[in-house]
């Protein structure tokens, strides 16, 4: 079948005359756009979200002289989009455009993401259930409660012994997350995009 394509003006006019004639008139927002339709904020702005942060959104970069943990832990990151962040009381990888994409939307409609936490002397099978608590707040925007799973140990040959947390942002914009781990408290800020 050859598809015929008419200007949008006569779409237009085309349907007001059948309108006029009993037939329901087609609306200009029926008619698909090659443009994504744009994302609407909790708060009634509409915007569309980049998966670059804005210049307002002061995400984490690494610190300067850069942080390098303890041994026996790596001078640097396992992962090369990722860096070492914090101090030896508390770290965590950071990734290095200060953007986390492709999350989600999960089934609630949020954007999931697992965060490793370090801590010198942690270690893994000692602490199963580590006591560490993890808070966001939106910067950008008013949002909804940020969520986050119980934490769990982890060991991998390549990361060593860490903490493990899910985190649950309810919108994708400018977060900053903050981990607490007896008493050390560690603060980054991450783009979440699409």
């Amino acid at each position: 079948m050859k598809r015929l394509y008419l200007p949008l003006s006569t779409l237009i006019l085309t349907s007001l005359l059948i309108g006029c004639a009993g037939i329901p008139a087609v609306q200009a927002n029926d008619i698909p756009s090659k443009t994504p339709p744009e994302k609407v904020e909790p708060t009634g702005i509409s915007r569309v979200i980049s998966n670059n942060p804005p210049a307002d959104c002061p995400v984490t970069v690494p610190q300067d002289p850069i942080f390098v943990p303890p041994a026996p832990y790596s001078p640097t990151s396992p992962f090369p989009d990722y860096f070492w962040y914090g101090t030896n009381a508390l770290w965590t990888l950071i990734p290095v455009d200060g953007t986390w994409s492709g999350l989600g939307p999960n089934e609630n409609g949020g954007y999931g993401q697992k965060v490793f936490w370090w801590r010198e002397g942690y270690i893994w099978n000692e602490e199963p259930e580590p006591k560490i608590t993890v808070t966001g707040e939106r910067l950008d925007a008013s949002a909804q409660t940020f969520e986050t799973s119980g934490a769990t140990n982890a060991y991998a040959s390549d990361i060593g012994s860490a903490m493990l947390t899910g985190v649950t942002f309810p919108t994708e914009g400018c977060w900053r997350v903050t981990g607490k781990y007896g008493n050390a408290e560690l603060s980054f800020v991450v783009w979440i995009a699409p």
